[in-house]
C-alpha cells in the first residue's frame, strides 16, 4: 500500500457551514478501517473544533491552529509547536479595536479587513510574525509555522513519511501541506489557484468530494494516478527529452562491465531520491558507497551490521541506511540478505518505507543457485534498484521485478538481448550499433515499450564529491597509477593519487619532470585514468607552452590539481 495516511482540512473540505455530514464521518471511518491513518489539519482552535465536530476523536492526529498545535486524540497528548502569541501584539491589536480577535495557544486570528492594522502593529513592534489568509480569515503565526510544518510533526509522531500521504483541502492556507504531501487533492469548491496546482480535483464539493476520494483510495490506492511532479530522471534521450521514472513501484536493473560507471549511474538516481527525501536502504557488499546526506553507514571490515540495527535506523523516516557487508564472509552474505529482505518488505507494508531497496552486486544477493530464493517473494520486490556485472548469474525469478533495464559499458546491447531471452520477452528494437561513450547507456522499459533508447545518464553531485575524494586520496591500482621514470627510465616512482602526485612532482629533478611534460604524459593520465577532461585540457595547454620552464609548469599543474581536488581540513577523508 502506497498511501498509508489521509490528511484533510476541515472547513470547506470535510465540513460545510462548520459541520460534517454523517456520510463523511462514515467515509473517514472506512479509511481508518482500511489500515490507513487519518489526520486532520485545520486552522481552527481545539475548543471550536470540539464544539462543532463531536467525532473529533476519530482522527489519529490533529494539527490545529494552522500548524501551531499537535493533538493526539487517543492519548489526549498536546504539543505546542511554536512560541505562544506575543502579549505585546495582543495588547496592541486590542488597543486598535481589532474585533473579533481570537487568541489560541500559538495563533492569533481575526478577519479581513483588519489585515492592514495587523501588519502595521507587527511592523511597529518589530516582530517576525507572519500573516496567513484563509479566505476571509487572517491568521498571525510565528515564521515557518503553517499546515506543512504541523503535518510534518504529526507524521513524525506516527512514524510516517510525507511520501505516503494523500492530502485534501480547499483554500489558500492549504497550499503548504498539499504541496508537502505525495498526492494533493482539491475538492471541487476549492479556490481556482489550489485546483490548478493539485494532482487531482474531485467531482463533488466539500464532504462529498472527500467521500469520493476515500472510495478511490480504498478501491485501488490511486494506482493509476501517479503524480508526475515526483518522477525522477534516468537520463536524456537523443531527442532531448528526459526518460522519467515513477519513484514508486518501479524495479530497475543496472548492468555493466567492471569500471563502466555502474556506481555513477546508481548515484545519479540515488542523488535525486535524496533530494526528494525518499528513504532508501542500500546493500553494499564491497564498501563501494560513501555516506550520503541523511544516510547512515553501518558495518565495516571490523564489524558486521545486524538486521535489528538496520530496522532501528529505518524507523526514522528521515534517515536512509547504507549496509556495509565487508564484515560478513563472502559466502555468508546471501544468507544475511535473505534474512534482511523480508523484514524490509514487512516494514514497507506497515509504514510504506523504505521507499527504495538498493542491492549492489545483485548476482551475489540473488544467485541462480540460491535455494532460499523462493522465500524472497520476488513479486513483492517493488521499488528496487539492482546493480550487477553479471545479469546472467541473477536468479530468473527476479527478472519479473524489472521495469527498467539500464546497460552501460562493453557489450551493452548483448546484455539487453540476453535479458529479453531469459525473461521470455520479445527482442526490443535496438538503436544502431554504437560504442557507448562514458556517461551514456541504453534504457529499456521492459513492460511498457518495445524500443531501447540511448540515454545520456544523470550525473550526481554526490558522485562528483566521491570522484574528487577517490582520485585525490584513494589508491589507484598499479595499471592505472602514474610512474615518474624519466628520460632514461632510471626512476620508477609510482603515484596512486593526486595528493601524492603533487608531493612527488615537487621532488623530482627537472629532467624527469620535463620528459613527461613534453610527452604530454600528465594530461594523458588525467584524461584516461583520473577521468577529468577539464584538468587534462588545462594541463595540455601548459605542456604545449614552450616559453615556460620546469619550475613554472610544475607550479601551474600542481595549482590546477589543488584547485579542483584539495579538500578543506574539515572534509578530509
Amino acid at each position: 500500500m502506497r498511501y498509508l495516511a489521509l490528511a484533510t482540512d476541515y472547513d470547506g473540505t470535510i465540513a460545510g457551514d462548520g459541520t460534517v455530514d454523517k456520510s463523511t464521518v462514515e467515509a473517514l471511518q472506512r479509511a481508518k478501517a482500511s489500515g490507513r491513518k487519518i489526520i486532520l489539519v485545520t486552522g481552527r482552535e481545539m475548543p471550536s473544533l470540539i464544539e462543532h465536530f463531536p467525532e473529533w476523536e476519530i482522527f489519529d492526529a490533529i494539527v490545529a491552529e494552522n500548524g501551531a498545535l499537535l493533538v493526539i486524540p487517543s492519548t489526549k497528548h498536546e504539543e505546542l509547536l511554536c512560541e505562544p502569541p506575543p502579549q505585546a501584539l495582543i495588547d496592541d491589536l486590542t488597543k486598535h479595536e481589532v474585533e473579533p480577535l481570537s487568541v489560541g495557544k500559538g495563533i492569533l486570528a481575526t478577519w479581513v479587513p483588519h489585515d492592514g492594522i495587523v501588519l502595521q502593529c507587527i511592523k511597529e513592534l518589530g516582530l517576525e510574525s507572519q500573516i496567513i489568509f484563509n479566505k476571509g480569515a487572517v491568521m498571525i503565526l510565528p515564521p515557518g509555522v503553517n499546515k506543512a510544518s504541523g503535518l510534518a510533526a504529526a507524521l513524525k509522531y506516527l512514524q510516517l513519511s510525507p511520501h505516503n500521504v494523500v492530502a485534501v483541502g480547499d483554500a489558500e492556507n492549504d497550499h503548504a501541506f498539499l504541496t508537502a504531501s505525495e498526492f494533493s487533492v482539491a475538492v471541487d469548491n476549492a479556490l481556482p489557484a489550489l485546483k490548478e496546482r493539485a494532482d487531482f480535483v474531485t467531482k463533488a464539493k466539500r464532504g462529498a468530494g472527500v467521500e469520493e476520494l476515500i472510495d478511490m483510495l480504498i478501491e485501488d490506492d490511486l494506482i493509476n494516478l501517479s503524480p508526475k511532479r515526483h518522477f525522477i530522471s534516468a537520463g536524456t534521450r537523443e531527442d532531448g527529452e528526459k526518460e522519467m521514472i515513477d519513484p514508486y513501484n518501479t524495479g530497475i536493473l543496472i548492468c555493466g562491465s567492471s569500471g563502466a560507471g555502474k556506481s555513477t549511474t546508481t548515484l545519479g538516481i540515488l542523488d535525486q531520491l535524496c533530494h526528494s527525501n525518499y528513504q532508501f536502504c542500500l546493500i553494499d557488499p564491497e564498501g563501494d558507497y560513501e555516506s550520503f546526506q541523511n544516510a547512515v553507514v553501518i558495518g565495516d571490515t571490523e564489524r558486521a551490521p545486524t538486521i535489528e540495527e538496520v530496522l532501528q535506523l529505518l524507523a526514522d523516516p528521515t534517515k536512509s541506511v547504507i549496509v556495509n557487508l565487508l564484515g560478513i564472509a563472502l559466502e555468508d552474505r546471501p544468507e544475511f540478505f535473505t534474512n534482511l529482505l523480508p523484514r524490509l518488505q514487512e516494514l514497507r507494508t506497515l509504514h510504506g518505507r523504505p521507499h527504495w531497496t538498493v542491492v549492489d552486486e545483485a548476482h551475489h544477493m540473488f544467485p541462480v543457485e540460491w535455494k532460499k530464493m523462493s522465500q524472497l517473494a520476488p513479486e513483492n520486490l517493488r521499488s528496487i534498484l539492482m546493480i550487477t556485472v553479471h545479469p546472467e548469474l541473477i536468479a530468473p525469478e527476479v527478472y519479473s521485478s524489472v521495469d527498467l533495464l539500464l546497460t552501460i559499458g562493453d557489450n551493452a546491447q548483448d546484455k539487453i538481448k540476453m535479458f529479453a531471452k531469459t525473461a521470455g520477452l520479445g527482442a526490443p528494437r535496438m538503436p544502431k550499433e554504437t560504442a557507448l561513450e562514458q556517461g551514456y547507456g541504453f534504457g529499456w522499459f521492459t513492460k511498457a515499450s518495445k524500443k531501447v533508447e540511448l540515454l545520456k545518464l544523470e550525473r550526481s553531485e554526490i558522485e562528483k564529491v566521491r570522484h574528487r575524494r577517490k582520485y585525490a586520496e584513494g589508491q589507484l591500482p598499479e595499471e592505472r597509477s602514474f610512474y615518474f621514470r624519466g628520460p632514461d627510465g632510471k626512476l620508477n616512482l609510482r603515484v596512486q593519487n593526486l595528493v601524492l602526485f603533487n608531493q612527488i612532482a615537487q621532488g623530482v629533478d627537472d629532467d624527469t619532470w620535463n620528459f613527461h611534460l613534453r610527452n604530454h604524459d600528465y594530461s594523458k593520465w588525467f584524461k584516461e585514468f583520473i577521468k577529468d577532461d577539464e584538468l587534462s585540457q588545462e594541463t595540455q595547454m601548459i605542456e604545449s607552452n614552450k616559453n615556460i620552464g620546469a619550475r613554472e609548469t610544475r607550479k601551474l599543474i600542481c595549482a590546477a590539481i589543488e584547485k579542483r581536488y584539495t579538500l578543506p581540513a574539515t572534509g578530509a577523508a
